[in-house]
């Protein structure tokens, strides 16, 4: 009796685990079958009774339902005889199309537009529509969808979207979407024949950059026939180019630190030969070539979104090979001859160049920027460029290990023990040309990775380096030969200076002005503005 009974319970628990599994696949299904009827009407319906299908729609609690009615808007909603069903064609710029069913979205191959029948919107179905996505999309649980909703509005106010709008106001939990809300609201309201409406509509559009709100402001500023509207509109646009103004000096400091990013980047693996071994490097540029072709190599062998990860250790062993071997083959008889080791350097660099020319051919490569990189992202109202954004992240991650591993390492102590007095060092058992090889790997490696970065923010091409060594130089001499804070600072400090002057003197002009202050700048403080102490400081 006990054994029926267990039995017979364990039966019952299967029962409830598979209807608890299988229940919502059947009500899915359910749903699915009650779309596919109401869009089976579509197909026949008149102009009036298609309308009141939309409405019909839009109560159905269904994902798809916004896809289907977009396709209907848009045209692309069609029926297709052959497998009696309403389907979504995914193209309209060839004679076969790629097509989706409607309700499910499973895709269903391609077919030429003869083997389909268009369900045909005329305007009043079409503005119908509009209104009935964007109620939908006010209600979206997704803030995204809810702001775009917004903004669509925005492009086409109408009175007849203001109850809509203020129920979602009231129960609207974000404050950036409340803001906006209150802004459509108020363009409304700009457009209304009462000017003790339209006065304080257009004060509260104060401060709003987009240009749906811009546009009806100015027309009011010119055109209204209240003088108090008139005004309220100019206080308002005054109050927005101020907010456009500020906006644009945050993007031109910006841009400013991303150009000074890319420069430090550049520059810090020279500061460091330069400051330890007193070379003057003129093929460091051909290294950050090396990186950007290491970066290259890389993509042609991995997925996009991976290969700037693994390209980044690459690229600083594979440059710092190269540098470890032109120290040890060239640069270690010259020492104690800064202009011969010019000479030298430089030879080198044209060597790197025709190198690269003969295996990778002289034409410029581009090397694709992943989906992480790609677009922009909002901080706060200035919108900035993904890319730039991860650069400037990147110089901070590379500088702050550069000064970890110069400053907590063995290998640190003895490359500042080497700059600060060579003989001392040596007498202290420092191995100096060891240290001599390592450092300019280091700085070499350093340069490799820099050629990374560059290779995201231009082409990649035999004389990518020939276009930052001279701003390399200048960043060096500027803040301070050795002095990795002072590569920061000059890093930075030039960035800015360039992208300030830009907007009224040019590209060019606004590097020879910065280049005449740096020689006037030399003329008083010939070390630098933070000058290294030891034996790249001696004069």
């Amino acid at each position: 009796m006990g054994s029926r009974t267990s039995f017979r319970a364990g039966l019952t628990g299967l029962a409830l685990v598979l209807l608890t599994l299988f229940a919502p696949l059947s009500v899915q299904a359910a749903d699915d079958e009650a779309l596919r009827a109401v869009l089976a009407q579509l197909r026949e319906a008149s102009f009036s009774e298609k309308a009141t299908l939309v409405e019909t729609l839009v109560g159905m609690d269904h994902p798809r339902i916004a896809t289907i009615l977009n396709a209907l808007a848009t045209g692309n909603l069609y029926y297709q005889e052959e497998s009696n069903q309403v389907v979504i064609s995914l193209s309209d710029e060839a004679e076969e199309v790629p097509i989706e069913a409607a309700v499910t979205g499973e895709a269903l191959g391609t077919v030429t537009k003869r083997d389909l029948e268009r369900i045909i919107a005329n305007n009043r179905l079409r503005a119908l529509i509009e209104n009935q996505l964007a109620s939908l999309g006010l209600s979206s649980a997704d803030p995204q969808q809810r702001r775009a909703a917004i903004e669509a509005f925005l492009r086409s106010p109408k009175p007849a979207g203001v109850p809509r709008l203020k129920a979602r106001l009231e129960v609207e939990p974000d404050k950036k979407i409340q803001e906006l809300l209150t802004a459509a609201l108020a363009l409304v309201d700009l457009a209304s024949p009462d000017a003790a409406v339209r006065a304080p509509a257009a004060k509260a559009l104060g401060g709003w950059t987009q240009a749906e709100i811009r546009g009806p402001l100015l027309r009011v500023a010119a055109e209204d026939s209240d003088p108090t509207v008139r005004e309220a509109a100019k206080a308002a646009l005054a109050k927005t180019e101020f907010r456009l103004q500020l906006l644009g000096w945050a993007e031109t400091l910006f841009f400013g630190l991303s150009l000074g990013s890319v420069l430090i980047l550049a520059a810090i693996g020279l500061a460091v030969t330069f400051g330890v071994m007193g070379v003057i490097n003129m093929a460091h540029g051909e290294l950050m070539m090396i990186g950007a072709y290491t970066t290259w190599l890389t993509q042609q062998w991995l997925p996009v979104n991976w290969s700037l990860p693994v390209a980044v250790p690459l690229a600083f062993l594979v440059a710092a090979l190269v540098g470890i071997a032109i120290e040890r083959g060239v640069i270690r008889f010259l020492y104690g001859r800064p202009l011969e080791t010019l000479l030298a350097t430089f030879g080198i660099s044209l060597i790197l160049q025709q190198a690269v020319r003969s295996i990778f051919s002289p034409l410029n490569r581009s090397v694709a920027t992943p989906d992480w990189m790609s677009g922009t992202i909002l901080l706060g109202p200035l919108e900035v460029t993904l890319n730039r954004l991860v650069i400037v992240g990147f110089c901070i991650a590379v500088f702050t290990l550069l000064w970890l591993a110069l400053q907590r390492t063995r290998l640190g102590l003895e490359v500042r023990a080497v700059a600060q007095n060579r003989a001392m060092a040596r007498a202290m058992g420092v191995r100096s040309a060891r240290v001599d090889a390592l450092t300019f790997g280091l700085g070499s490696g350093i340069a490799g990775v820099a050629g990374v970065a560059l290779s995201q923010l231009t082409n990649v091409g035999p004389n990518l380096g020939q276009n930052y060594i001279v701003d390399s130089f200048m960043v060096v001499v500027f803040g301070g030969v050795g002095n990795l804070w002072g590569t920061m600072v000059a890093g930075l400090s030039l960035g800015v200076a360039n992208k300030l002057l830009e907007p009224w003197s040019g590209a060019v002009l606004a590097k020879i002005l910065v280049l005449i202050f740096l020689i006037l700048f030399i003329q008083k403080r010939p070390r630098g503005l933070f000058p290294q102490r030891g034996r790249a400081a001696e004069v």
